[in-house]
């Protein structure tokens, strides 16, 4: 590839990148408009034209956000969100499309986080890839008289379409789009699948650790409601239109951090803190994925569906809980989230071991390996795994596998010892050739799932088929149903 700044024509117009290791890459290009002033909270809008070249050299500034963990690694001002990023091998070529979706509890997350940068994937796999950012938090998911639901995927489905209408210009196949994410990702990804505005916009998806939070709308309505009493306001689109958004931001802050009284009627949104997630609204998403996965609705999209073993241990350790957890909490957490039976199957458990396994279970495991089991009861084609290393440590925790997925295996530096790196250059390998290869050909290298085999990959420093690992856990949950997140009488 010449060392020329690359340029593609959009269907808004013109775009220059430019040539980083063989690559050609672009950032920042709007593919709506900014969802401000009168487009706040309305369905994204097709971007405005422009005349001219656009330089796509910087990442576009991240959605508003959370500040719970701190402020965003890419603190660019502006209100240009909805903008999308691609790495290319070659503009000439037909190539297949890796469209990734980030996660972070659908209140937090940008398409700039430097552990997705895609030239390690698109080198090795001769893929393009594509990020974009998308609404969080209340502009994103909150329930509002007013405007459409789920707001943050609708963005989704628009950037799908950019991908589907300008790909090819930019080298790639838009008919061989995978679409794959983590965590509030992949139940972004889990959700499209069970979309009807998303049907035919990619052939191929991924769920890495996809939470089973889908929320009924009076749920969604009532956490808005108390939201939007912080400011003696309704919870409707022309009441909070002209709230500046960081107010929003906080009091959702405020909201998820003292959520926890209303376990009454918020339940296990309440318990967990989770103010925001995918609404089943029966519009923009008229089931819960496992539902419309059984009945068939994606059957024609060959799907992988996994998780990590040891999900919940990086959460226990962020809240400083890890090694600080009693009995009490341990009853707790299986009053509210565990199917009968669950302290039985673990007679020998701690309670801290009890406390994590209930939560790794109920939030990712399980609607994890529900996905897959729903995509072949409907017809379909999937294929599963679970991240098994490393051992030590915080063992093999909730959002490992991006750094590892993407080969941003150096930014692993701070959660483990420096022995570990050159295996996690093995485990990363081993990811990026399955991801790659799924991409290409609907197969990662192992069997397909089935409901009697369970056949399943285990991903360590060498990548092992065995039956489903969690087969204790499969069978405890196989009878309890992820349906959506009610509103309950206090």
């Amino acid at each position: 590839m010449s060392e020329t700044d690359p340029e593609v024509r959009t269907t808004a117009g013109l775009v220059r990148g430019h040539s980083e290791n063989g690559l050609a890459v672009f950032r920042g290009i709007p593919f709506a408009r900014p969802p401000v002033g009168v487009l706040r909270f309305a369905a994204p809008q097709p971007a405005e034209p422009w005349d001219g070249v656009r330089d796509a050299f910087s990442f576009g500034p991240p959605p508003p956000q959370s500040l719970v963990f701190g402020p965003p690694s890419n603190p660019a001002t502006g209100d240009d969100w909805l903008t999308v990023n691609v790495w290319s091998p070659d503009l000439a070529s037909r190539l297949p499309v890796m469209v990734w979706i980030y996660g972070g509890a659908y209140v937090i997350g940008q398409s700039g986080d430097p552990s997705y940068d895609g030239t390690r994937l698109t080198h090795d796999g001769d893929v393009v890839v594509v990020t974009f950012n998308h609404r969080l938090g209340v502009d994103g998911f909150g329930q509002l008289e007013g405007a459409p639901a789920n707001r943050g995927l609708l963005d989704q489905v628009a950037a799908l379409e950019w991908v589907r209408a300008n790909i090819a210009a930019f080298g790639g196949d838009p008919d061989q789009v995978t679409v794959f994410g983590e965590s509030a990702g992949a139940g972004s990804v889990a959700a499209l699948l069970a979309m009807p505005r998303a049907a035919g916009l990619f052939q191929r998806a991924i769920t890495q650790s996809a939470p089973g939070t889908f929320f009924s709308p009076p749920l969604a309505a009532d956490i808005m409601t108390a939201i939007a009493a912080q400011f003696d306001l309704a919870a409707t689109a022309d009441e909070l239109r002209d709230v500046p958004i960081a107010d929003l931001v906080a009091a959702s802050d405020l909201l998820a951090t003292a959520m926890r009284p209303e376990i009454g009627r918020w339940g296990a949104a309440a318990y967990l803190g989770i103010p925001f997630a995918p609404v089943v609204d029966g519009d923009v998403l008229p089931r819960t994925p496992f539902e419309a996965l059984a009945d068939g609705a994606a059957r024609e999209v060959e799907l992988i569906a996994g998780h990590t073993r040891d999900e919940y241990r990086l959460l226990l350790a962020a809240d400083g809980r890890l090694g600080n957890l009693t009995e009490n909490d341990a009853a707790t957490a299986l009053q509210l989230l565990a199917p009968d039976g669950y302290r039985e199957a673990h007679p020998d458990a701690t309670a801290e071991r009890l406390y994590e396994l209930v939560h790794s279970d109920w939030l990712f495991r399980m609607p994890s390996h529900r996905l897959a089991e729903a995509q072949v009861a409907g017809g379909g084609r999937a294929y599963a795994y679970e991240l098994a290393w490393p051992d030590t440590g915080l063992g093999a925790c909730h959002g490992l596998d991006v750094p590892l997925v993407f080969g941003t295996t150096p930014l692993l530096a701070f959660l483990l010892d420096p022995e570990q790196l050159p295996a996690a250059e093995q485990v990363s390998q081993l990811f990026r050739t399955a991801w790659t290869a799924f991409a290409h050909s609907g197969d990662p290298g192992w069997p397909e799932y089935d409901d009697v085999q369970r056949t399943t990959a285990v991903i360590s420093t060498e990548l092992t088929i065995t039956p489903y690992p969690e087969e204790m856990s499969r069978r405890l949950w196989a009878d309890r149903p992820f349906t959506p997140l009610p509103l309950l009488d206090a």
